[in-house]
C-alpha cells in the first residue's frame, strides 16, 4: 500500500493519498483546495490513477479541493449518503459500501456527530475519521445538524468496537499529533474514553463554547458544489 498524509498549515486539515503498489490505483481523502497543486503533483510523480476523491463530511473551516482536483486527475467524487443536498459529486456513500482501489478494499461507516453527514472509512490497519475523532479530541457539534448523542453512539458503537491495533487518521490536529489507534483513544480521550458515560461527554461539549470558523458561510456554499468556485 502507498500511504501519505499530507498537511495543509492554515486549516489544519490532514489531507490522505492510498493506493495500490500493484495497479496505481488511488484515492483521495479530504482535499484542500489550497493545495491542488501539492495533491496532483505527488499523484502525477508516483503515476497514480485516482479512481476516488472522497470527502469525510461538508467542511466548514475550509474549501475542499474534490471538484477542482478532480479536473486535473479524474476519479469519481464521493460523500456521505446523507449529504444529499451536495451538487457536482458522482457518488453518495452508505454503511458497508466498499470502495476497490486495486486490491485494496476501503469500507465506509457513517458516522454523524460532528455533522449529521460524517462518514469513517477504513482500509487495512488503517482509519480515517475526519472530524469525528481526533488525537485525545473529537470534531465539535454545535452546527451543521451537529449531534452529541450522535457522535457517542458512533464512537462507541462503530469506531471502538473495531480492534485496538486499528490506527487512527484524524481529519484536524491543532497540537502535533498525527496519528493514534483504537485502543489508545478508549483509555486516554479525554472526551470519549471509556470510562465517561453520555453525561460526563455532553457536558464537555456544551461548554466548549467555541467560535464559529472564519468564512463558515463562504466554506460551505462552495461545499454544497464540491469545491466547485463560479
Amino acid at each position: 500500500m502507498i500511504f501519505r498524509q499530507l498537511f495543509d498549515r492554515a486549516s489544519s486539515t490532514f489531507t490522505y493519498i492510498i493506493a495500490s503498489e500493484k495497479t496505481k490505483e488511488a484515492i483521495v481523502i479530504d482535499p484542500v483546495f489550497e493545495q491542488i497543486e501539492r495533491d496532483s503533483k505527488f499523484i502525477t510523480q508516483f503515476g497514480l490513477s485516482v479512481t476516488y476523491i472522497v470527502d469525510t463530511h461538508i467542511h466548514a473551516d475550509h474549501i475542499t479541493g474534490s471538484y477542482h482536483l478532480q479536473q486535473k486527475v479524474g476519479g469519481k467524487i464521493g460523500v456521505g449518503v446523507k449529504n444529499d443536498f451536495v451538487e457536482n459529486n458522482n457518488l453518495f456513500l452508505s454503511d458497508s459500501d466498499i470502495l476497490k482501489i486495486g486490491e485494496l478494499e476501503m469500507r465506509v461507516f457513517e458516522t454523524p456527530g460532528h455533522t449529521s453527514g460524517c462518514i469513517t472509512l477504513l482500509v487495512g490497519d488503517k482509519l480515517f475519521t475526519g472530524d469525528l475523532l481526533f488525537v485525545r479530541g473529537s470534531g465539535r457539534t454545535d452546527f451543521q445538524e451537529g449531534s452529541n448523542k450522535e457522535m457517542f453512539r458512533s464512537v462507541r458503537e462503530k469506531i471502538f468496537r473495531l480492534s485496538d491495533n486499528i490506527h487512527i487518521y484524524p481529519g484536524h490536529d491543532y497540537n502535533g499529533c498525527f496519528s493514534s489507534s483504537v485502543g489508545e483513544e478508549k483509555e486516554y480521550n479525554p472526551r470519549l474514553n471509556m470510562s465517561h458515560s453520555y453525561e460526563q461527554f455532553e457536558n464537555i461539549m456544551n461548554n466548549l463554547h467555541l467560535a464559529y470558523p472564519k468564512k463558515i458561510e463562504i466554506n460551505l456554499l462552495a461545499n454544497k458544489n464540491c469545491g466547485k468556485l463560479d
